[in-house]
Parts: structure tokens; sequence; C-alpha cells
């Protein structure tokens, strides 16, 4: 064969290949192969990170590869109670050690249910605040056999303009659609945040990044397998707002009231229909409350206080009106026990939030 025959032949496949792909997304597939869980311990939270090179992870959009690096994919032991967190940055555990996290903290306290059965939390919480991501996760969780789910979230997940905000879930269209479909949310799956790929898009070459991505996180697990260090830990970080600024707004809100209406608790309905006879715990987790320069207008950088205080008020009474497990820990953990973010508790504050979501875990667990 001479050389130009050769290379006609070779653009030939290259072109097949490529319209074969534009056709159907080998991504899912790809994803699901995975070295982790195998080769490698599963990771004990979802792969997140803008620096690699210190944190040996990295945020990626595919989601099949995500979790299938994640512990939750290795075969569920016949004695366990699998228990899956889900929420944001402080459940998937900013500035902390694997084992400083809330599930981490749930798994070393050893609880065992009535029936003799090993209590074992899992982390799928994912920085971002996001019902929608959220439920995005839950959604996934819940093919992985769990007996429980707990979802901590917090008023700033709330806000109609924070639900398709979060890359995950903009690079994550169909998933998402589905959801909004399915549960009849009210949201536009032809919105603009998100990213439709175009048939270039959809091509080997337009592929490249995330084929590659799904290729590095195999990679890192090297480095996690050997260190165990999945982000990147500062030396020093700026701690959490104490002096506040003189505004009682809250996104486009003003006061002095919060409609229901105004947030997306139709996000927490479609988490318990989709849970579908799983028990289910809601917790609205701790924030910080301030005690400087206007924090009789504001708890935190987050929340001027009237917003919050009718949050908790609506919260509480869409948990009684369905009937929901729920616990409101806001006020649960000193001030004290909060690093970089009103929502990101130090080892020992993660220790005290663990205490008493476990004993509500152990009481579902045992029948109670």
């Amino acid at each position: 064969m001479n050389l130009r025959a050769l290379l006609l032949k070779t653009a030939l496949l290259f072109a097949v290949a490529n319209l074969l792909l534009a056709a159907g997304d080998p991504l899912p597939a790809l994803g699901r192969l995975s070295l982790y869980n195998a080769l490698f311990p599963g990771r004990p939270r979802l792969p997140f990170g803008e620096t690699p090179d210190r944190a040996y992870n990295f945020s990626l959009y595919q989601l099949e590869a995500m979790f299938a690096a994640h512990e939750i994919s290795a075969p569920k032991p016949a004695d366990e109670y699998r228990v899956v967190l889900i929420g944001d940055s402080s459940v998937w555990g900013t500035l902390l050690r694997p084992e400083d996290t809330l599930a981490g903290r749930i798994n070393a306290a050893a609880l065992t249910a009535a029936d003799g059965k090993r209590i074992r939390a899992y982390n799928l919480g994912y920085p971002t605040m996001s019902l929608m991501k959220d439920l995005l996760m839950l959604d996934l969780a819940a093919q992985h056999q769990p007996d429980m789910i707990v979802w901590l979230t917090t008023l700033e997940s709330f806000p109609a303009n924070k639900q398709l905000a979060s890359p995950i879930v903009q690079n994550n269209l169909e998933p998402v659609r589905r959801l909004i479909e399915q549960h009849r949310l009210s949201f536009d799956s032809n919105d603009s945040a998100f990213v439709v790929p175009t048939f270039w898009d959809r091509t080997l070459i337009g592929r490249r990044r995330a084929l590659a991505d799904v290729f590095r996180l195999q990679l890192y697990g090297v480095m996690w397998a050997a260190t165990g260090i999945d982000q990147d830990y500062p030396a020093t970080y700026e701690l959490r707002a104490n002096d506040l600024e003189a505004d009682d707004s809250f996104h486009d809100l003003k006061p002095p009231h919060l409609a229901e209406s105004d947030l997306a608790f139709d996000m927490l309905d479609a988490g318990a229909a989709i849970a579908d006879g799983i028990p289910i715990l809601f917790v609205n987790e701790p924030i910080f409350a301030a005690d400087g320069a206007n924090s009789d207008l504001r708890y935190n950088f987050f929340y001027p206080r009237w917003a919050y205080d009718d949050y908790r008020a609506l919260w509480s009474e869409r948990a009684a009106r369905n009937g929901w497990r729920a616990l409101d820990l806001w006020n649960l953990v000193a001030p004290a026990e909060f690093t970089n973010s009103a929502v990101h508790l130090s080892a020992a504050g993660e220790a005290l939030l663990a205490e008493r979501v476990g004993e509500e875990i152990l009481q579902v667990a045992s029948g109670r």
C-alpha cells in the first residue's frame, strides 16, 4: 500500500470514528471502567479541585467516572447499613482530611444497628450550593443500594437563581432534563445556562478534554493511594467574615418576609420521591453567627437575619406538612468552630455534628 492510499484510508477511518462518536456518547461506558475499588482504593469523596499537582484530584463533569472512582461503587457487604450523605462543600469537607468529614466522623463512631448491621456513611457531598446539584447526586446515589439518605441543606442552596448555576449541573443537561421532566420541576431544560454540545463537540476532537479527564482521573489514583491526599491544604486561610456589610438583602429578595414560593422547596419533594421508601433525613446544617459589625442585621456573609429566620420557619413547616424526618441544627456548633466560610466546620465542629446526626441515623437504622 503506497503512502497516498494509507493516508486516505487513515483519514476515512478517522472520519468514520468521528461520525460514530457524534452519533453516540461512549463517555458513560468509558467512565464506568475504573481502576478504583480494584487496583486503587475508592475515593472517600467525589473528585473536585483546581490544583491536581498538590491535591491529586481535580474537577470533571463525567458523572459515571466520578462515581466509579468513589468507594460507594465497591460491592455492598451483606452486613452493611449504607447511609448516603448529600450536600454542599460543608459535607464534602473543605479544609478537612477525609477522616474528619461528617462521613469520616460517623464511621469512626462504629455504630451498629439493632439487627447487628454495621452503619457505614458515604460522603456524596459536592461543592457549590444548589439543590438541583444535590438532586442530581441523590438520583445517582439511589442506584448504589442506600439504606438511608441524609440530605444536608442551607438557605443559600434554595434561591431559583442558584439551581442551574453549578458547573456540574450545567454540563450534564440530559440527566438534569430527565429530573426536570420526571418531577415537573419549575426549570427550563432549554435555559441558556446549560452547555449544549454541538456536532463538533461530540466528535473525537471535540471530546478530547473529557476523554483525557477520564484517563487522568485514573492516573491520579496512584498518588491518591500512596498519600491519602485528595485536596490542597493551605498553610493559612482567611477566616469567615465576622464584620459584615450593612445590607439586609438576600439575592434579589428584600424584607420583611420570605414566601415559600421564593425558594426551591420542590427540589426537596423530588428528593423524597427519588428515595421512594428509603428513609430520608433532612438536616438544616449549622451556620456561623457573627458578633461583629452589623451582626444585628445579618447572621453572616450569606444571610440577613430576617431571611434566614423566615427560611427556618418555612423549612420546618414543609417538613411537618410532609411528615419528613428533619433536624434543624443551625446553631449546634459554636462560632469558633467555623473556618473559611459561614458553613465550613473545623474537625471539632464536624465531630459535634456527626454525634447528633449519628444519633438520628442509629434510631432510623434500628427502626425507631
